[in-house]
C-alpha cells in the first residue's frame, strides 16, 4: 500500500507559481514550499513578492522572486530559464496570474474586454508554451512534471456582469484538456489540469461582490455577500487554502494518471 503523506510530499522539487504576491498565489506558493518544493514566486507586484519570498525562506523553505509580466514572452523564457538555473528544474507550473473586471455587456470597454484576454488567457499560452518546451524530454528541464492552470466557475457557468472575464475563463479551460491531450500523445510526460474556484475570500473575491453593487445588480455589500453565500450550498466561501490543497493534489504523485481534467472547488456552487 502506497503512503500517501509520502507521496504528497515534492522534496527536491522545483515550482512557478505566477501571480504569487498575494491572495491565492501567494497561498499555493506557501503550500508548495511546505511541502518541500522549491518556488519561484512571480508577479508585477515586486515589493509584495519579494515580501512573500523572505516569508517563505524564513520559515524554512525555498524560494526566490521575479518580477513577470505573463503577456510579455520572452519575460516567460526568462522566468523558466531562471528557474532552471536557480533551483535545477522544472516540475510544477502553476498559471495563477489573472485580473477580473466587471461590467454589463452594454457598457463594457473594449479595451477592458482584450486586457482581460491579455492576462488570462495569452499569459496562460505563454506559460504552457515555455513550460512544455523546458519539461519535455528534449528541453532543458526534460523530466516531464505538471501543469495547473487557475481558472473558476466563471469558465463553467454564465455570470451576470462577467462576460469577459467568463470568456478568459472559459478558454483557460478548453486550452488546457487541448494541451494535456497533445502532451500525452506525444509522450512528454507532462500533465496539465485546470482548477476552478468560486467565490473564496481574497482581495479579488471581496471586489467580485462589491461590484454587484457598483453595477445596481444588489442593493448593498450585505445583501451582495449573503446572496452569495447561500448560492454555495456548503454554506460559507472558499479559503485560499481550499485551491492550495487542490493544487497539491494536482502537482503531486497523487494525482499521476490524472491529466485534461477540471477540478471543481467551489462549495457546490455550480451542482446547485
Amino acid at each position: 500500500m502506497m503512503d500517501g503523506s509520502r507521496v504528497l510530499r515534492l522534496d527536491g522539487r522545483v515550482a512557478l507559481v505566477t501571480g504569487a504576491a498575494r491572495g491565492l498565489g501567494a497561498e499555493i506558493a506557501r503550500a508548495l514550499a511546505g511541502v518541500g518544493a522549491k518556488v519561484l514566486c512571480t508577479d508585477v507586484l515586486q515589493e509584495k513578492g519579494e515580501a512573500l519570498a523572505e516569508s517563505i525562506r524564513d520559515s524554512g523553505g525555498d524560494a526566490a522572486f521575479l518580477a513577470h509580466d505573463v503577456t510579455d514572452e520572452a519575460q516567460w523564457k526568462h522566468a523558466v530559464g531562471l528557474a532552471v538555473e536557480r533551483f535545477g528544474g522544472l516540475d510544477v507550473l502553476v498559471n495563477n496570474a489573472g485580473i477580473e473586471k466587471m461590467a454589463l455587456l452594454k457598457d463594457f470597454d473594449l479595451e477592458d474586454f482584450r486586457l482581460l484576454q491579455e492576462v488570462n488567457v495569452v499569459g496562460v499560452f505563454l506559460g504552457i508554451k515555455h513550460a512544455v518546451r523546458a519539461m519535455s524530454p528534449d528541453g532543458i528541464a526534460g523530466e516531464g512534471g505538471t501543469i495547473v492552470n487557475i481558472s473558476s466557475v466563471a469558465g463553467m457557468i454564465g455570470i451576470p456582469a462577467l462576460a469577459g472575464y467568463c470568456a478568459s475563463k472559459g478558454a483557460v479551460r478548453m486550452m488546457t484538456k487541448a494541451a494535456a491531450v497533445e502532451c500525452a500523445q506525444l509522450g512528454t510526460g507532462i500533465r496539465v489540469n485546470s482548477i476552478h474556484p468560486a467565490v473564496v475570500r481574497t482581495e479579488m473575491g471581496d471586489s467580485f461582490l462589491h461590484h454587484f453593487v457598483e453595477l445596481g445588480l444588489m442593493p448593498d455589500d450585505a445583501t451582495s455577500e449573503a446572496s452569495f453565500r447561500a448560492a454555495h450550498p456548503i454554506g460559507r466561501f472558499g479559503e485560499p487554502r481550499n485551491v492550495s490543497d487542490a493544487v497539491l493534489y494536482f502537482a503531486s504523485d497523487m494525482s499521476r494518471w490524472t491529466t485534461g481534467a477540471e477540478l471543481v472547488v467551489d462549495g457546490g456552487y455550480t451542482a446547485a
